[in-house]
């Protein structure tokens, strides 16, 4: 089953459901009857992006329709915007872009989805590959609005090498599913896969990660934090597989939650598939409610719980904001955050 394939053939029952294990908690073909028609051209004006003035160049895709490729020469250092947008009359699209990074290369890619429009269904497909000895940070803020379904998937291939880090910020949709599967070479390449889920209301938020060691000395690093209120639902599912002859493997992994209303829900499912014996693994899963005793101490001191709790789930989701490397997207992501939470900066 594909969101692409059912997009493409106007056929709902191609979309994923509960039966694909792997889609269990983000069920498309029980919420979708219909396929939307598919989104017509766009001209009109789209506003500005969260990284207006952080990027040198921006790369904008509006309703499927926009650049499909981007290339990094060897040696080169960029810094590129990619808006991906579902305009307001946005109805089913996909989205698809090739990013080649050539060798010793450096790339910050600062990619944002956009929900302008309402009740759509978006597909985004990225192809990623990272050359031997080149460095790619991913920061995405996936902004859908609380009618869309966005769905967003990237197929990143590492070589020797190769660094890669990646930070999702986001505040969930209708439905909403952000994968990311990576092929890692071991061979000194190294992956840092950091997420923020933040929801309230009715919304939803998937994060899916697949890393898959095939060689030698590789190394990743994982770490999502998020937080559930009113009958939001999260899920998080990481899988990190060893192949056999992945020896001296690193990989760590971990997933904590907030839960700030009887009626949200967080599902979580890290996996270890170890195949080689020679490996340092390991991952860990925790779902709880903010400190009582932290806010009682803070109401002692004369902060409002309101602010108290804005505070303490700041400081809670401020970790995996600190370990983006981009100073400007750095700044963006605290912004970002502070302006959900209303905590003070």
């Amino acid at each position: 089953m594909s969101v692409a394939r059912a997009i493409a053939a106007a056929d709902a029952s191609a979309l994923p459901s509960r039966r694909d294990e792997d889609w269990r908690w983000s069920d498309l073909r029980g919420l979708i009857r219909v396929v939307p028609p598919a989104s017509p051209a766009f001209d009109g004006a789209v506003g500005e992006g969260p990284f207006d003035g952080v990027a040198s160049t921006v790369f904008t895709v509006v309703n499927g329709c926009g650049p499909s490729a981007l290339t990094v020469a060897p040696g080169e250092t960029r810094v590129v915007a990619l808006r991906v947008i579902a305009a307001p009359n946005a109805g089913s699209h996909i989205s698809r872009l090739a990013i080649d990074i050539g060798p010793g290369a450096d790339l910050t890619l600062l990619e944002s989805h956009e929900g302008q429009g309402a009740d759509y269904l978006a597909d985004a497909e990225l192809t990623i590959t990272v050359g031997a000895g080149a460095r790619l940070e991913r920061i995405v803020v996936a902004s859908d609005d609380a009618s869309g379904v966005g769905v967003s998937r990237a197929e990143v291939s590492l070589a020797a090498g190769a660094r890669f880090a990646q930070t999702t910020l986001t505040t969930g949709a209708r439905r909403q599913r952000i994968e990311t599967r990576v092929a890692h070479p071991g061979h000194r390449a190294t992956a840092r896969l950091d997420g923020i889920y933040l929801l309230d209301e009715r919304r939803h938020a998937d994060l899916t990660t697949i890393v898959t060691h095939a060689g030698v000395g590789g190394t990743t690093d994982q770490l999502t934090k998020g937080v559930v209120d009113d009958q939001a639902r999260g899920v998080f599912q990481g899988r990190i597989v060893v192949s056999p002859g992945a020896d001296q493997t690193d990989a760590r992994m971990g997933h904590h939650a907030l839960i700030l209303s009887d009626r949200a829900e967080v599902d979580g499912k890290p996996e270890l598939e170890i195949y080689a014996d020679d490996v340092a693994c390991a991952h860990g899963n925790t779902v709880g409610a903010l400190d009582d005793d932290a806010l009682f101490y803070a109401g002692q001191r004369g902060i409002p719980e309101p602010e108290a709790r804005a505070m303490l789930t700041a400081a809670f989701l401020a970790e995996v904001v600190d370990r983006i490397e981009h100073q400007g997207a750095r700044d963006v992501a605290r912004a970002w955050l502070d302006a959900r939470l209303g905590a003070p900066s």
